[in-house]
């Protein structure tokens, strides 16, 4: 696996702000690499989530699809074909899908098969072996969370999961479980939100920092 050669120290500064993170400074790493061997090998990312969860999901895809704290430019074969004026304007990306969307799919699935299988179906879809599934869940049990995590797994693709303290269900289907140190559902949120802004800025450095 590809690991990261930060330009910044993004996860020093991420403890020197939350210290209540410190724990899980190496497996933010790990998650960070899995991101980038996901996008090394062609694929691509699909991240779900309920309720807050799935504000963070697309807020997290919504970071990676454009500029961060970079602006991404981009490259000269990119600008090929493309007038001057548009190509100044667009941005660098990674394929990130927020599986929160598909609104016609996801109720469909929700109202002729079953509706803990709306991310499930969506991931036997799009999922393929290279790409990573994410799925946040404050308490690690969200139904429809784990059955896509299943289904990930039985496609060949790695399972990040983004959990409380406890890790619940979710944690056993996962390659790698972020365990944020909180139990109740706000504190748990509050906590997901710099490490996946960590992930994002680690990514950054990596793909579009020149």
């Amino acid at each position: 696996m590809n690991t990261i050669s930060s330009r910044r120290d993004h996860i020093a500064e991420l403890l020197n702000r939350r210290p209540d993170l410190t724990p899980l400074a190496t497996d933010i790493r790990k998650a960070a690499d899995m991101f980038l061997e996901c996008f090394r090998s062609g694929g691509n990312s699909l991240i779900a989530g309920n309720g807050g969860s799935a504000a963070d999901a697309d807020h997290w895809a919504g970071e990676l699809m454009k500029g961060f704290e970079s602006r991404r430019p981009l490259t000269h074969e990119q600008r090929a074909g493309l007038r001057p004026e548009l190509a100044d304007k667009l941005q660098q990306a990674v394929p990130c899908i927020p599986l929160t969307g598909f609104p016609a799919l996801r109720t469909a699935v929700a109202n002729d098969i079953d509706p803990t299988l709306e991310f499930a179906q969506l991931v036997m879809a799009l999922g393929r072996p290279a790409s990573l599934f994410v799925g946040l869940s404050t308490s690690g049990n969200a139904a429809n969370v784990c059955a896509a995590a299943e289904v990930a797994r039985a496609k060949g693709l790695k399972v990040l999961g983004l959990t409380g303290e406890g890790g619940g269900q979710l944690a056993g289907l996962c390659d790698l479980c972020l365990r944020v140190p909180a139990k109740r559902t706000l504190e748990v949120q509050e906590l997901h939100l710099p490490v996946y802004h960590t992930i994002c800025l680690l990514i950054e450095d990596e793909f579009f920092s020149y």
